[in-house]
């Protein structure tokens, strides 16, 4: 008697987890689907119609949530459109599901260098140079973007603000 409930509670855990399990798929087969919507927004997105693709790439993320390739693709656009902060924010989607893309990675690095974070950039390289060594064509990109620096407009607008000149007052 003390058991039943013991091993009624058991029985309902293990029978709710394997049920859970065969529902769903893993993480390396997205719905067909997605992939189908993210080819069409990348069609859209060469042609220059960045509207079109920001929303075929939203789609495709409504019908399968984990397709980091429309993750990069939002940031891509988001880029394209000089708004880093969005990108930097899409690319960090794209790293949850799998920590160790080193195309998001080096896109966020690049990111960075875009809104002048040229510290976090050195450390997405340092991560990229990690996974896939100094010869990876993503790391000389980043590394070569860190060495130019942020855009001349990011740049001057991080300078310190100038403090304006005193303004000689009116006598009364």
């Amino acid at each position: 008697m003390r058991l039943t409930p013991v091993v009624l509670a058991v029985t309902i855990a293990a029978a709710t987890m394997s049920s859970a399990g065969s529902t769903q798929r893993p993480d390396d087969q997205i719905d067909p689907r997605s992939t189908a919507l993210v080819q069409q927004a990348q069609g859209h997105a060469a042609a220059g119609r960045s509207d079109e693709a920001i929303d075929f790439y939203e789609t495709a993320l409504a019908v399968d949530p984990r397709n980091r390739q429309a993750y990069l693709g939002l940031a891509a656009v988001a880029r394209a459109q000089r708004l880093p902060g969005k990108a930097i924010g899409y690319y960090a989607d794209a790293l949850r599901i799998e920590p160790n893309d080193i195309a998001a990675l080096a896109g966020q690095g690049e990111a960075y260098v875009q809104r002048g974070a040229v510290a976090r950039a050195q450390r997405n390289l340092d991560r990229v140079r990690e996974l896939c060594g100094r010869t990876c064509p993503q790391a000389n990109q980043l590394a070569a973007v860190i060495q130019r620096g942020p855009p001349v407009e990011t740049a001057q607008s991080q300078a310190p603000a100038q403090p304006a000149p005193p303004t000689p007052r009116q006598p009364n």
